[in-house]
């Protein structure tokens, strides 16, 4: 017997049709931003990611959730409704998850670490959490805590932590949710803060947090998600700061490749130079780069507001070889960053080391208005074909059918007829 594969299947296929998980955060304290720098959930793009991800809730130390910002995520008293915009993208695209972040870097351990230290307030965590998913129609949970045992922390989160995943994943497994971690990627962080076989015994996925990995709090310049170190890294804590260090240490202590996940930032880290004619990686800095106009932090811009700076600003733009990743330099501004062909490079290293897929940091900060390219999300996209392409070319079609189209927001199965 045959029958013509239907939209549901095909929503089915499409979850896997890229062959590695593309997460995509949204910082909801983009809403806020002025002019072309605002973004609110109506503009990502769910067909480019298979998980997006809000950013963030958090929790007291009695295990309860707590909702950072009510006029932004709840429509109570004419807020702005973001949890709901949010989860509302599955219309758009019923296979992408949608998933809320827990935690993040201001949130820190201080009510994390009593949470967990209390089996009776892990309970209640972890019952609350299942009862906001539910209310708020999300698919799952990434738990990102900066750091377990560190900022705030003590020496007993390490354990607690895992318990606190088990206990998470065990809680989910009825409903079919999905538990992510974002992670310290650094072996100087992750060695005081992760039991890493356990970690990954319990979570679908394991986002190492790949970027800031230099910045402004640095005395010289150095580029925010390098993919290898550089010849002027000597130190042993110099060369722990680059991806494929990150990634190895992680293998090598007991992470299953198939569930981690490289983070990729849509942002750079700038520097102030001391003397703008020594503008090489490793040169000395005065501190952060200017803030840019839409994300106002010094030390701090996104790949949208440096992209819209070249269009008036005469910028060099400098491959550097060796991290495989660009910089930029204008008078005594300095910016180390990710690009187009950076993020090629990364996507091809997470095929060739067998990861999941990729996670960025964070979406309103690519070109999500098109203003410097001819497409939007070009840095996302650009893991998006790559992972195509390489699912396609591997791909092997055979029985009946005759043709298949993929596009970005659905698979359509022409003619395509299956025995059973």
């Amino acid at each position: 017997m045959y029958f013509i594969v239907n939209i549901a299947l095909v929503s089915l296929l499409l979850s896997t049709a890229v062959g590695h998980v593309i997460l995509c955060y949204y910082g909801s304290w983009a809403v806020y931003r002025p002019g072309n720098g605002l973004f609110d959930p109506e503009h990502m793009d769910p067909t480019i990611c298979t998980h997006i991800i809000y950013a963030f809730i958090g929790v007291s130390a009695n295990g309860w959730i707590t909702i950072f910002d009510p006029w932004a995520d709840l429509p109570e008293g004419g807020g702005k409704d973001g949890f709901r915009k949010f989860v509302g993208l599955k219309e758009i695209s019923p296979s992408t998850k949608v998933m809320i972040s827990i935690g993040g870097w201001n949130h820190g351990s201080t009510t994390f670490s009593p949470m967990v230290t209390d089996p009776t307030t892990r309970a209640t965590f972890v019952k609350n959490v299942v009862t906001f998913l539910k209310t708020y129609n999300f698919d799952g949970l990434d738990v990102n805590w900066e750091y377990p045992a560190q900022r705030g922390g003590i020496s007993t989160d390490v354990e607690n932590y895992v318990y606190l995943l088990q206990e998470l994943k065990e809680a989910f497994e009825d409903d079919g949710y999905i538990l992510t971690a974002s992670v310290g990627a650094v072996e100087s962080i992750a060695s005081q803060s992760y039991d890493i076989p356990k970690v990954s015994k319990y979570v679908d996925f394991i986002s190492l947090m790949t970027y800031d990995l230099n910045g402004s709090w640095n005395r010289v310049v150095g580029i925010n998600a390098p993919l290898y170190p550089a010849s002027h890294e000597t130190t042993a804590a110099q060369l722990q700061l680059n991806a494929e260090a990150c990634v190895t240490y992680w293998l090598n202590n007991g992470a299953d490749p198939k569930k981690i996940v490289l983070g990729i930032p849509l942002y750079g880290r700038t520097f102030t130079l001391a003397n703008p004619e020594n503008n090489t990686p490793g040169s000395t800095a005065n501190g952060p780069g200017i803030a840019g106009p839409y994300t106002r932090e010094a030390g701090f811009i996104g790949y949208n507001e440096l992209c819209e700076k070249n269009l008036t600003e005469k910028w060099t733009t400098v491959w550097f070889e060796e991290q495989k990743v660009p910089y930029a330099y204008y008078g005594n501004q300095w910016i180390g960053y990710d690009n187009e062909q950076s993020i090629s490079i990364k996507s091809k290293y997470i095929i060739a080391r067998e990861l999941a897929g990729v996670m960025f940091w964070s979406a309103e900060t690519d070109d999500f208005r098109a203003i410097c390219h001819d497409t939007k999300f070009p840095l996302i996209k650009t893991a998006y074909n790559i992972f195509m392409t390489t699912r396609m070319q591997s791909m092997k079609i055979t029985g009946r059918t005759k043709t298949v189209k993929m596009t970005r927001s659905i698979i359509i199965a022409v003619n395509t007829m299956i025995q059973i």
